[in-house]
């Protein structure tokens, strides 16, 4: 008999964890436009049919959905319709001369020194020189700013057609107590521990705080085998982006002895073949441990085999 979760403390550390995802972004025409045209230093705007113009550039009219009859230069110069500080920035939105629509970007200068209707001018940075909007560091107060016009665009460039973009997210995974010990038992000693339901023998795998049917709290830790069976698989034999394993291998749901919930762990197979006539519900497995230090964590099982008859 293992002792309750709840003689564990619950103030554990976190671990840091990443999602990250690479994507690729199609502008349009006109945002595509607006972009090439940031390392020459032109804000380009789109003219609609009805006669308002719109800047950063847009392939249909956000007032009637039109679509622009002409690209076109749109001024520096504008006026702060509003303002706020977000993160220790400013962040603002200006009608620039000539256009019906707010442009949102930075303001470099303090909030204090701001006001609704002041004129401002974009500042280009010096940094920044590729295509993207923070080629303009920013927006600075400009009181003698004479009035811009919008004018046509001559020679525009050549639109983007796709851009590259990355996601990351980093964030801090917790644990809790019931998550911890399991890993810390993987850890220690090489066992998967799960607890008991709430009427029953039969562990619950990952451990957890309330019974999922009956919604009582869960009983006592159990200690399960490392050897279990399949109860639904799937033989993945298509490499995808972010794949970490070698192609083909099997992707198994598996009730390890003792517990009554399934775990998601890979078996891997010499060849499709025998993969189809050996794996199937009901196939019996056993876990193969790293070799090594082990982290504390599902990943410590290298994979699963099958147990030969």
């Amino acid at each position: 008999m293992y002792s309750a979760p709840e003689a564990y403390p619950l103030d554990l550390p976190t671990f840091h964890s990443q999602i990250s995802m690479p994507y690729t972004l199609t502008p349009g025409r006109a945002a595509g436009t607006f972009l090439a045209e940031m390392p020459n230093r032109r804000i380009v705007g789109s003219r609609f049919p009805d006669g308002k113009v719109v800047a950063p550039a847009q392939d249909f009219s956000p007032y009637n959905s039109d679509e622009p009859e002409a690209l076109v230069q749109v001024p520096e110069t504008g006026v702060l319709t509003a303002f706020t500080r977000v993160k220790g920035e400013v962040i603002g939105l200006i009608r620039l001369d000539g256009c019906d629509n707010e442009f949102p970007h930075k303001i470099l200068a303090d909030l204090g020194d701001l006001s609704v209707g002041q004129r401002v001018a974009a500042k280009w940075s010096d940094d920044d020189q590729g295509n993207s909007i923070l080629a303009i560091a920013g927006f600075v107060p400009s009181a003698d700013a004479p009035v811009g016009a919008v004018k046509d665009l001559a020679d525009p460039a050549e639109p983007l057609g796709v851009i590259d973009y990355s996601m990351t997210l980093d964030y801090e995974h917790s644990y809790g107590p019931y998550y911890g010990r399991m890993f810390d038992e993987i850890r220690e000693h090489g066992r998967v521990m799960g607890v008991r339901t709430s009427n029953g023998d039969d562990a619950l795998l990952p451990p957890r705080e309330v019974d999922d049917v009956t919604h009582k709290r869960t009983g006592t830790w159990k200690a399960c085998a490392d050897t279990g069976t399949i109860r639904a698989c799937s033989i993945i034999n298509m490499e995808v982006f972010g794949q970490t394993r070698q192609v083909p291998y099997v992707y198994a749901e598996i009730v390890l002895d003792g517990a009554s919930t399934r775990m998601i762990h890979v078996v891997e197979i010499d060849d499709l073949e025998t993969a189809k006539q050996k794996i199937k519900p009901g196939t019996r497995v056993r876990a193969i441990w790293t070799q090594g230090e082990r982290k504390g964590s599902v990943a410590d099982i290298e994979r699963f085999e099958v147990i030969e008859d």
